[in-house]
């Protein structure tokens, strides 16, 4: 199996194979919390930090804002499809819409600040993300408070 579960990858060029895509989904499937990622940046204190995410339905992704200025959050759905959600400061829902692969509604670009977060609708869902960094555990993701805590 390809090494996945939080370790970075090296070499100058990554090219995402069927195996490392296989390996990847065939790990949320068997995750408790039925997501897993696969950090593509180089290091953990990389300047712009680029993960694969692999998804089933069912997982939870608690609401939350990326409170530091640059932290700019790019999404791209390249297999399956999300229900992403847009909060005001209350949980009150502003925005909703279906971002799904092979279509315009593929991209999704967040600004800091945004309350959002997201469904996954279709089994196999895998997203590119990319996010400034370094990634700092304290300071990346502020949860809702209106929002369930994870379980799992």
């Amino acid at each position: 199996m390809t090494k996945l579960a939080f370790e970075n990858i090296s070499g100058s060029v990554f090219n995402l194979d069927e195996n490392q895509l296989e390996d990847g989904l065939s790990a949320s499937r068997n995750s408790p919390r039925k997501r897993f990622i696969l950090p593509i940046h180089r290091t953990q204190n990389a300047t712009v930090q680029r993960m694969i995410n692999f998804m089933q339905p069912g997982t939870y992704i608690r609401p939350h804002l990326h409170p530091r200025a640059h932290a700019c959050e790019s999404i791209v759905v390249f297999k399956g499809a999300i229900r992403f959600k847009v909060y005001d400061e209350n949980g009150r829902i502003l925005q909703k819409f279906i971002a799904r692969a092979g279509t315009a509604s593929a991209v999704l670009d967040i600004e800091p600040n945004v309350w959002h977060g997201f469904d996954v609708l279709e089994p196999d869902t895998v997203l590119f993300e990319s996010k400034m960094g370094p990634y700092d555990v304290e300071l990346d993701k502020i949860f809702a408070p209106w929002a369930p805590k994870e379980t799992f």
